[in-house]
């Protein structure tokens, strides 16, 4: 029997005991050694031979993945470890690191229970060192600290004992201070979540040479850091990996102190899910019932070319079995599964059966997205998965002959499902389709497979930045009429306190949550009761308020008043860009008794005038997207570096030195942004390392707005002339 083989039975025959189940992800900034660590973790489980263990880089499965040297899918694998004599399972998920991928990242923490987050020694946490924890401790999942790369303390930087072990206890504090500040926001965490040498929840130690430690494990062996220090030194780095094997030392930290599904689906459901607290399928999930209903919650969906679709996520009760009809939520109708498997790295094998509390691939949910609820009872679905960041660049995609128009855009369908966060909007009329991403990185990756897998010619435009409209100032009450002239509506709009945004956009505030906790937490976000009272729909982060008493006929034409004011919002009057953080109140209106007076063609137009006429009283401007930019440098080349922010109509922050690198801290527009990386290294002759992320959108200066929303008019083919009361740019 083949090793792999035994190794699925042996994963088999332990789904049933949950308390021997570990699900966890691994998550870091962007190189500082995830999948290299993957591969010893993968080398020590039997899966892959020794000899190429952070060469092969397994987890990273795509051709495209291994040329950059970077990950780009979040990869699974189900590996076994025994620890104090009992076999634990244990279900990986391989995160990227990129910024561009940070949605692979949100979705991976949806299905596990504990996040070993990867440091590099030198460089210390970084800035997406702080995303991933925040992503992990905003789902409930419990992390841990491995410190990579510490051999590079020991040859590079020639650091002693003492030396190293301070900057090592700095790292520990950087990430603790980080961990605390975002667990003083979550009132259903009691633990201390904190990490620390003597617990056991920090190891060190180099991925590259497979070796690693921790207190635990140094009590055992009787490494100490001098030994460490003194083995590096003279070249001893197999006897070292001998000694004290990295997966060892990693695997056991996660069978110690990562909670199985027992412990950790009570505090989780909760979290994540906002249904019946009191019934039968909230209890089957708290107790991890694999008799219960099924419920299985969508966190990634992959192609295989032989397979198909691949629905992979986290079984939180019931048994999954090939040929159950289940429903998908959202759609209508069941959806029959056709396989059931686990993955090992790129393999999948298939399974008879697996039960709650595992990590689940299945094929045949064909409508199932990442994000999906899928279940054997019709139930409350999952929150929605919240993606931190929105996109913020576009790319119009071309098929190159004609003959390729109805692969393209069912391939572009395919992307869409696969990465909820990339948005895809595609033009009938002009064969043109738009792909809005995270940043180009991001595209440029979706537009190469789409050629390489699919084999289809694309042609691509240039990047185009995505750029968002918000009010500045309360407007007046403004009326709208209908074309008919019979039915009139009286709107004011109000920029929003940037608390409620927020709020709406990391999700705790939602049209589907039940009205009384929405009020709440709209109250707790700084609304006033009585506005929070009234709240009619919620349509990207703008609210819509009825103010309104006692109105015949409004009922039934409200559905049409929210399908205007969605038109209007996702059209702003400047650019036709979308609004973003705006409350708009219903004061009053006049409706015809004839309902065949006042149907979509009269309602539609009113209301999206009465929207767009406040918002121009409220002296609209465009925003840009800004992105923060780190650069680590040599003192010589600071200056260069600063000046590459600043030539960028950006501004430095900070600047500081950290070893013997200085640091330069600051925030650009995205828009000038496009063509950075090649800028910088000529710059800096190749010797700056950066990192840029995402950071919200802000008002673009007076003097850039004109010509930037004629910029874009001209693109979207929309008149020149501004509306006459846009006399305020």
């Amino acid at each position: 029997m083949g090793r792999r083989k035994k190794i699925v039975q042996e994963c088999e025959r332990l789904m049933d005991t949950p308390e021997n189940i570990r699900n966890i992800a691994i998550a870091a900034h962007v190189d500082h050694g995830k999948t290299t660590l993957s591969d010893n973790l993968l080398a020590g489980a039997g899966m892959i031979s020794e000899g190429t263990a952070g060469e092969q880089l397994a987890m990273d499965t795509k051709e495209d993945e291994q040329e950059r040297g970077i990950t780009i899918d979040a990869a699974n694998v189900s590996m076994t470890h025994e620890y104090e004599d009992t076999n634990h399972l244990i279900n990986l998920i391989d995160t990227p690191g990129h910024v561009d991928f940070g949605g692979d990242v949100t979705r991976a923490m949806r299905a596990v229970d504990g996040a070993l987050v990867v440091v590099d020694a030198v460089e210390g946490a970084m800035p997406q060192t702080e995303t991933v924890l925040r992503q992990a401790l905003r789902e409930g999942v419990k992390p841990t600290l491995f410190i990579n790369k510490v051999d590079r303390l020991i040859s590079e930087l020639q650091e002693g004992e003492e030396e190293m072990q301070e900057r090592l206890l700095g790292v520990i504090a950087d990430v603790n201070e980080l961990i605390r500040g975002m667990i003083e926001e979550m009132d259903d965490i009691d633990d201390d979540w904190t990490v620390s040498v003597e617990d056991g929840t920090v190891g060190f130690g180099s991925a590259l040479y497979k070796w690693g430690v921790s207190m635990p494990s140094m009590q055992r062996t009787g490494i100490s850091f001098e030994d460490i220090i003194e083995m590096e030194r003279n070249d001893k780095r197999d006897e070292l990996h001998e000694r004290s094997p990295l997966s060892d030392v990693v695997l056991d930290m996660v069978c110690e102190h990562f909670p199985n599904p027992v412990d950790a689906q009570p505090h989780r459901v909760p979290r994540i899910w906002r249904g019946d607290s009191e019934s039968e399928l909230a209890e089957d999930m708290r107790l991890v019932n694999e008799d219960g209903e099924v419920v299985f919650m969508v966190t990634d969906i992959s192609m295989d070319p032989h397979a198909g679709e691949i629905a992979t996520g986290r079984v939180f009760s019931g048994t999954l079995e090939k040929g159950q009809d289940l429903f998908v939520s959202g759609t209508a109708g069941k959806n029959r599964i056709q396989s059931v498997g686990l993955f090992m790295g790129s393999e999948r094998e298939e399974v008879d059966r697996v039960p709650a509390g595992n990590i689940a691939s299945v094929t045949g949910l064909r409508d199932a997205i990442a994000g999906s609820t899928v279940s054997s009872a019709e139930m409350t679905p999952f929150e929605s998965i919240e993606h931190i960041s929105e996109p913020v660049i576009t790319k119009s995609v071309e098929a190159q002959t004609m003959d390729d128009l109805p692969k393209l855009i069912e391939t572009l369908q395919q992307v869409a499902k696969e990465d909820p966060t990339i948005q895809i909007e595609i033009n009938e009329d002009t064969g043109e389709h738009l792909i809005s991403g995270q940043g180009e990185l991001h595209l440029e990756v979706i537009t190469q497979r789409i050629e390489k897998e699919q084999g289809i010619p694309v042609n691509t435009g240039e990047p185009i930045v995505v750029f968002r409209e918000q009010p500045q100032e309360d407007s007046r009450e403004v009326e709208g009429v209908s074309p008919n002239r019979h039915n009139k509506f009286y709107i004011s709009i109000h920029p929003m306190d940037q608390e409620i945004v927020d709020a709406i956009k990391l999700g705790d505030v939602s049209m589907d949550m039940p009205e009384l906790e929405r009020r709440e937490a709209l109250q707790d976000a700084g609304m006033d009761k009585d506005t929070s009272q009234n709240v009619e729909t919620i349509h990207g982060t703008n609210i819509l308020i009825d103010d309104t008493k006692g109105i015949q006929h409004l009922n039934e034409t409200m559905e049409l008043v929210v399908e205007g004011l969605q038109e209007a919002l996702d059209d702003g009057p400047l650019a036709a860009e979308p609004v973003q953080g705006t409350l708009l109140r219903l004061h009053d209106a006049r409706l015809h008794e004839d309902t065949i007076h006042r149907g979509p063609a009269q309602v539609i137009p009113a209301v999206r005038e009465a929207v767009h006429h406040a918002l121009i009283d409220g002296e609209i401007r465009l925003l840009e997207p800004i992105q923060n930019v780190r650069i680590d440098v040599p003192s010589e080349h600071m200056g260069a570096a600063s000046g590459e922010i600043q030539g960028r109509r950006g501004r430095v922050d900070d600047m500081y030195q950290e070893g013997g690198l200085m640091v330069v801290e600051g925030v650009a527009p995205v828009e000038e942004m496009i063509g950075f990386s090649s800028d910088i290294r000529s710059a800096t002759e190749g010797r700056a390392s950066w990192n840029t992320e995402n950071a919200g959108f802000r008002v673009m200066a007076d003097n850039l707005q004109r010509e930037q929303i004629m910029e874009i008019r001209e693109r979207k083919g929309m008149k020149l002339e501004l509306p006459e009361s846009v006399d305020y740019i």
